[in-house]
C-alpha cells in the first residue's frame, strides 16, 4: 500500500510513519512537508520517500502524489489558539482551503482519505461526553475569531461526508483529544503561543518563565498519548471497518483541568536536573484572556470524549495514564539518551 502523509514532518505524522514502516515492510510512505526536523531518522528507510513542499504554493506537484496513492493523511494545518486569533486568515488558507483541494484531488482519483478533524469542532457543546453522531457542533460569535479552526475543520466534515454519499468517497474522519508525546513541540523556542499546552509549559519551565492560567485554569482536557492514538489510526488504516465514519480518539480517564495539569508538570519537573532549579524559581499565576489572547478568544469549560464507537468498532482502548504520559513525554525532552 501507498501511503500519503501531508504533515508528514509533524507530531502526529512522524509517529504515524514510525510506525506505518515498522508494522508493515511493504507499504511505502510519502511524507509531505515544510520540514524534516522531527523525522530525520527516517530519511534513510528504504520505503519511506519525503517531499518538502509548502502545499499552498505548490497545488499541481500535490496533486501528482495523490494520483499517486492509496490512502491520504491530510495532518497539515495550525493549531494554535495564539494564531487563530491573530491571523485568522492564515488558518482559513492551510486547514480549509489547502485541505480542501486535497479532497477534491480525492474524489477525482477515487482516493482513500483519512481526515483528522478536531474536538473542537464540538465547540461550546454541553453534552457531559461529546459524541460523534449525536452531539451539536457549537461555537461562539463571529467576534471571537478562535472558532475560525473549529469552523474551518467542521465544514471540512461536511464536505467529506458530502462527497461520500454522492461520490461514494470513502473516508473516515477521527477526531484527536489532545494528543501528547514527544516531538510535540520545540520546546526551545522561547515565543509565547508557539506551542500546545503541555510544551508551553514545559518551555516556560525552561526559560525561568512563570506558568500563565489562563482565566483560572479551570478548564477541563482529556490527554491522550500518542502512542494509543497511533494504535487507533492503525486500526483504521489497516481495514475499511472505519469506512464512512466518525471516530473521538482520545482517553476520558485522562481528564485533568489546566490547572491541575500545571502543577503536576511542576512536580514532575523537579525530578530532572536540567529542570529542577527552574521549576523552584517559577510560579502559576493567574491570567485573564483578554490580557494574554486578546478580545477574540473563548474558550471551553469541560472537553470529554465518548469513546464507545472507538471500542465497540475498532476494538481499541487507550493504556497510557495521565503520570505516564507526561512522564514519557518528560523523559523524551531532559531525560538524557543513550
Amino acid at each position: 500500500m501507498n501511503i500519503l502523509i501531508v504533515g508528514g514532518g509533524g507530531f502526529i505524522g512522524s509517529h504515524l510513519s514510525e510506525e506505518i514502516l515498522k508494522r508493515h515492510k511493504d507499504w511505502r510512505v510519502t511524507a509531505v512537508d515544510i520540514s524534516s526536523t522531527k523525522i530525520e531518522y527516517l530519511l534513510t528507510e528504504k520505503n519511506f520517500n519525503f517531499i518538502r513542499m509548502d502545499i499552498i504554493e505548490n497545488v499541481d506537484l500535490l496533486e501528482k502524489y495523490i494520483k499517486e496513492c492509496d490512502v491520504i493523511f491530510p495532518l497539515a494545518a495550525i493549531a494554535s489558539p495564539w494564531i487563530y486569533v491573530r491571523d485568522p486568515l492564515k488558518v482559513f488558507e492551510l486547514d480549509f482551503e489547502a485541505n480542501l483541494k486535497i479532497v477534491r484531488s480525492a474524489v477525482k482519483y477515487n482516493k482513500r482519505v483519512i481526515f483528522p478533524s478536531t474536538s473542537e469542532v464540538y465547540g461550546m457543546c454541553e453534552d457531559d461526553e461529546f459524541e460523534e453522531d449525536i452531539s451539536n457542533c457549537i461555537t461562539g460569535p463571529i467576534g471571537k475569531q478562535r472558532w475560525i479552526y473549529s469552523c474551518s475543520k467542521q465544514l471540512l466534515d461536511r464536505i467529506i461526508f458530502a462527497h461520500g454519499i454522492r461520490d461514494g468517497l470513502r473516508y473516515t474522519l477521527f477526531r484527536p483529544f489532545n494528543w501528547i508525546g514527544p516531538r510535540l513541540d520545540d520546546i526551545y523556542n522561547e515565543n509565547i503561543g508557539s506551542s500546545r499546552v503541555v510544551s508551553q509549559f514545559l518551555s516556560n519551565i525552561l526559560y525561568d518563565k512563570d506558568i500563565n492560567l489562563i482565566n483560572g485554569g479551570a478548564q477541563v482536557r482529556c490527554f491522550t498519548y500518542i502512542s494509543d492514538g497511533i494504535d487507533a489510526l492503525m486500526k483504521i488504516v489497516e481495514s475499511d471497518i472505519a469506512d464512512k465514519q466518525i471516530i473521538n480518539i482520545g482517553n476520558p480517564e485522562n481528564r485533568c483541568s489546566i490547572e491541575e495539569l500545571a502543577r503536576k508538570i511542576m512536580d514532575f519537573a523537579k525530578r530532572y536536573d536540567k529542570l529542577k532549579a527552574h521549576a523552584e524559581r517559577i510560579k502559576i499565576i493567574n491570567l485573564n484572556s483578554d490580557d494574554y489572547y486578546g478580545k477574540s478568544y473563548q474558550d471551553v469549560s469541560v472537553r470529554v470524549p465518548s469513546i464507545k464507537k472507538a471500542e465497540t468498532l475498532l476494538g481499541w482502548k487507550p493504556f497510557v495514564s495521565m503520570d505516564e504520559l507526561l512522564s514519557k513525554t518528560m523523559d523524551f525532552y531532559f531525560k538524557p539518551h543513550a
